[in-house]
């Protein structure tokens, strides 16, 4: 009779931790991260493209000023801005100040960034090195009144020498942008910080194409781009699959590229330049892009969504 007591209580055992696994294992693969595979996707498409609009706008000015002549004076290049230009200081300076007009479709901007240059550096010289501060440019949605608030210092190396200006006569321009301190406060009020490390380079088809991929190297990944950790407190690793590519014959929006985000939760690739359908779609001026997400859990469960951006 206590054999089979036995039994019975080592069957009720087998039985319990078999139905706990079973419970865990549903756990794992019932845990849905589309939220978050989403939310973090639009957060680095976000800053990779801001961060580019804020790049386009310093060459911009330095095309403008390319001499930086040793006078002090204010100009008007950017159409949500107002530009001061200090060459009597050692650094020099440019300085942005955002002022929040809706002039470019989409979103506003507000805050500053100011741009310094060591005296007797010209940017258009092979290896010239600029500093861009990020004070508070805090940058919202229209579609969906959503902002995200960027504060930290990026280098810009001018790699191959040349001004955009001077683009098609130079085939090819290259520049890199670096950063270990970019701080970003998102939408509901999370603060993180990220690294960079992107390479752009710079040729003409119709206008100005950039094309982006990322310069970081971690053990057998290359081709990082960012890395930090997410409004989720996730950390995160993003790798540029395929060049990102911005047109300025499409008001210089991303137009195709992929990237790659692992997480401690989750792996998962974006496909940008897409239609509704998620199908490759032609420069659509003013209309809408999309982005297809795709993520996988731990339990090796695939889930692909579309999103506009």
């Amino acid at each position: 009779m206590k054999a089979r007591f036995r039994s019975l209580a080592v069957l009720a055992l087998s039985l319990s931790i078999a139905f706990t696994a079973c419970q865990k294992d549903k756990t794992v693969e019932d845990t849905d991260y589309t939220t978050q595979s989403s939310a973090h996707s639009d957060d680095q498409s976000r800053f990779s493209s801001e961060s580019d609009a804020v790049s386009n706008d310093v060459n911009s000015v330095l095309d403008i000023t390319a001499g930086f002549s040793g006078r002090t004076e204010r100009i008007t290049a950017i159409c949500d801005a107002t530009v001061a230009v200090d060459t009597l200081s050692n650094p020099r300076t440019i300085t942005i100040t955002y002022n929040g007009t809706n002039c470019l479709g989409n979103r506003t901007r507000t805050g500053v960034v100011v741009v310094s240059m060591a005296a007797g550096v010209r940017w258009k010289n092979p290896g010239a090195i600029l500093t861009v501060s990020f004070q508070n440019l805090r940058i919202t949605r229209l579609s969906d009144n959503k902002s995200i608030t960027i504060n930290g210092t990026q280098t810009y190396t001018n790699v191959s020498g040349g001004l955009l200006v001077n683009l098609p006569v130079v085939s090819t321009i290259t520049h890199t942008i670096t950063s270990s301190n970019m701080s970003i406060t998102f939408d509901n009020g999370s603060q993180r910080t990220w690294s960079v490390a992107r390479k752009r380079v710079f040729t003409y088809d119709g206008g100005i194409v950039a094309t982006v991929t990322g310069t970081h190297v971690d053990g057998s990944a290359t081709g990082i781009a960012e890395w930090g950790t997410n409004r989720f407190g996730n950390t995160f690793v993003t790798q540029i699959s395929d060049p990102l590519v911005f047109r300025q014959s499409c008001s210089f929006r991303l137009t195709s590229g992929k990237v790659s985000h692992s997480t401690n939760l989750f792996n998962s690739y974006v496909i940008f330049g897409l239609d509704a359908s998620g199908n490759p779609t032609t420069c659509p001026g003013s209309g809408t892009y999309y982005m297809k997400v795709v993520w996988t859990g731990p339990a090796g469960v695939t889930h692909t969504n579309i999103y506009p951006y």
